[in-house]
């Protein structure tokens, strides 16, 4: 009979199953493997990447979901080390960026706001400090642009949780803003200590040299294809606990075979991290200790619609091309005839995005401003988003280019009762030991926080296998 300690020799490398190969599940698969763990990613798609897809043609190169990113989570600054990607960033600086840098501290929660405040809209958030007009001209477009939204549908605690807390814990948004960024270079200091990368973070929104796909690139290839298992769906999972707290959870999945139509497989881990949307977790079977473990008290959650149009024109065919990062435009241009939501000016933003005599331009339909609008057809959105160009830009002609991407789910929404869905991720987590969930439908739209939230599930899996080592350590030395 083999000893304790062959026994552990046998399972020293755990594995972990990541479901969902986007950039939360692609960071959290990364950093596990960088800790020596083995570790799986299912994606039912054929790529991985989620909504962050760059594609490339006649010189000109283009983003279909995210554009860009920032580093105001360390944990952003420490993969882009890691992996080696410094010297291909491509920066820029948002406008708005300043006052959205600063994370949020939890710890920090002290509620100096009434509770009528506490369901508050972003548009009334906004309107108590700064004013209608200011909602109308400056926060509304920006909204739309970033999360697809508006800001009276949008929960202020969920979509802007780092200016909620300042009010909360300082009764001004000003005053905390100042207060944060005087104590925010103190915290700054400390953690350069711990990690010397802290001192090259780019302040400010950046890509990378060949668009954003390049980080996806990367974490793929740094993973390896035995770790990526590409048009895999998952069907269903279940947790057995044996009394050995580990490979007790099964998965099923199904993925494409060069000779059959669907090939029907299991594999055992010690852990898993859900990633995948939640409309998509509730298809999921899922069963513990043999018995259903249905997520019915999962809330449905609305997601926003979103049309992207990548277009080109010869330089000489525009006639007013503003200078700077591109236009977002408010829901009362509507009024004067303006259907989009915004356009960036790709090839400003980065050169190397179209040939010297091309303008590149993306623009965005849809959101919550106009869901049916979003699902129209190529042939519909293209007079649309030619008219909005002609307005902004002097525009004319057809363009030389012409790509329509369309995401159904494009965004979560951040509504008003947001608040049940993370409470029901928790009871989720908490019923299923070993299972933690990551992704923006927990901590945010952004790419960063999306690999924020993948690295912290993490760090999260690691504690519990280590516990679960030292859990089975006490047992075997008590003779259980």
């Amino acid at each position: 009979m083999a000893s304790p300690i062959q026994q552990d020799k046998k399972r020293s490398v755990k594995s972990v199953a990541v479901i969902g190969g986007g950039v939360s599940g692609l960071a959290a698969a990364y950093k596990l493997k960088s800790q020596g763990l083995g570790v799986t990613v299912f994606e039912a798609e054929e790529r991985a990447g989620g909504k962050i897809k760059s594609s490339s043609q006649d010189g000109l190169i283009w983003d279909e979901g995210a554009n860009t990113m920032t580093e105001s989570e360390i944990e952003v600054g420490r993969l882009i080390d890691n992996l080696g990607l410094r010297g291909k960033q491509q920066l820029l600086q948002i406008i708005l960026e300043p006052l959205l840098w600063r994370r949020s501290d939890a710890k920090r929660n002290f509620s100096k706001v009434s509770s009528e405040h506490l369901h508050e809209s972003v548009g009334n958030f906004f309107q108590r400090h700064f004013g209608k007009e200011v909602v109308d001209y400056l926060i509304d477009p920006f909204v739309a642009g970033t999360s697809g939204g508006d800001p009276e549908s949008l929960s202020m605690p969920f979509a802007f949780p780092e200016l909620w807390h300042l009010e909360k814990r300082f009764g001004s948004v000003i005053v905390g803003a100042i207060r944060s960024k005087l104590s925010g270079k103190k915290e700054e200091k400390e953690e350069k200590k711990g990690y010397s990368g802290r001192r090259n973070r780019q302040r400010g929104s950046f890509s990378f040299q060949g668009g954003m796909q390049t980080l996806i690139d990367i974490l793929c290839k740094e993973l390896g294809n035995d770790n990526l298992k590409l048009k895999s769906k998952v069907l269903s999972l279940s947790y057995n606990h044996d009394g050995n707290l580990l490979n007790n959870w099964s998965i099923s999945f199904t993925t494409s075979h060069p000779k059959r139509k669907d090939l029907s497989l299991d594999q055992y881990f010690d852990a898993v991290i859900m990633t995948a949307p939640l409309c998509d977790a509730k298809e999921i079977k899922i069963t513990k200790r043999g018995n259903p473990f249905v997520l019915d008290f999962l809330p449905k959650v609305s997601y926003l619609p979103l049309s992207v149009i990548i277009t080109s024109y010869k330089k000489e065919n525009v006639k007013r091309p503003l200078e700077g990062f591109g236009v977002l435009v408010p829901s009362k241009e509507q009024e004067n005839g303006f259907k989009t939501l915004g356009t960036l000016f790709s090839s400003m933003m980065f050169p190397d995005r179209a040939p010297s005599d091309q303008y590149l331009y993306t623009t965005f339909i849809g959101g919550s401003r106009n869901r049916d609008l979003a699902k129209a057809s190529l042939h519909d959105l293209l007079p649309v988003v030619t008219s909005d160009l002609r307005k902004l830009l002097g525009a004319e002609g057809h363009p030389t280019f012409v790509k329509h991407v369309y995401w159904s789910n494009a965004f979560p929404l951040y509504s008003h009762d947001y608040g049940t869905v993370i409470k029901a991720i928790d009871e989720m987590e908490k019923g299923l030991p070993g299972f933690f969930y990551a992704g923006n439908h927990r901590d945010g739209l952004s790419v960063g926080k999306a690999i924020a939230s993948g690295c912290k599930a993490a760090d999260l899996v690691i504690s519990y296998l280590d516990s679960s080592d030292n859990k089975v350590f006490s047992d075997t030395s008590l003779g259980k």
